[in-house]
């Protein structure tokens, strides 16, 4: 986040002001000026949630994001390409405790099945039911609609250890080679 510092001058006050900018890339922030006693600070607010990570990766193609302590986890979209047509989701329970890396579940396909793994270490809070009726979800919105589980996040720094967007293009790359 870059810090500006700009000089302003208004009719209402006598004196100069110092305006402090924050800078944010959400092209839907919007900025509000609050008074601090003797200058005005500038503070983005953006109607996307502050408090939603990026999506981070696995190297077994799982991939999630975190807002407000909750993980959503689901498949990346090479992972969905490779796997075909998703025939079935077997989810764990609501409750589960899953440790990072455990086997939580299973996709089958028309083409072949694949285990799922746990990005994080936590608790099961929620499983798409709409898959359960629809496992084609996964292929048509890998990223948002097929969705497989919400976990808590009991360790948040393995979050850390985990590719952010850039650096799993990289590993996709590198195992496509």
């Amino acid at each position: 986040m870059a810090l500006r510092i700009v000089r302003t001058v208004s009719s209402r006050f006598c004196t100069s002001s110092m305006l402090y900018c924050l800078t944010r890339s959400p092209p839907t922030s919007v900025y509000q000026l609050s008074w601090l006693g003797k200058h005005y600070a500038v503070r983005s607010l953006s109607t996307s949630s502050q408090l939603l990570s990026a999506r981070r990766f696995t190297d077994k193609h799982e991939w999630v994001t975190v807002e407000n302590g909750i993980g959503t986890v689901g498949i990346s979209k090479f992972a969905q390409e490779a796997l075909g047509d998703v025939v079935y989701c077997g989810l764990p329970e609501v409750g589960t405790k899953l440790n990072k890396m455990d086997e939580f579940g299973a996709l089958e396909s028309v083409k072949a099945a694949s285990e799922l793994y746990s990005p994080l270490t936590g608790e099961v809070t929620d499983i798409n039911k709409a898959l359960a009726d629809d496992p084609g979800l996964v292929n048509k919105s890998c990223y948002d609609d097929g969705w497989l589980i919400k976990m808590t996040v009991d360790k948040p720094e393995e979050l850390e250890e985990l590719m952010d967007e850039d650096g799993y293009e990289k590993y996709i790359k590198s195992i496509e080679d």
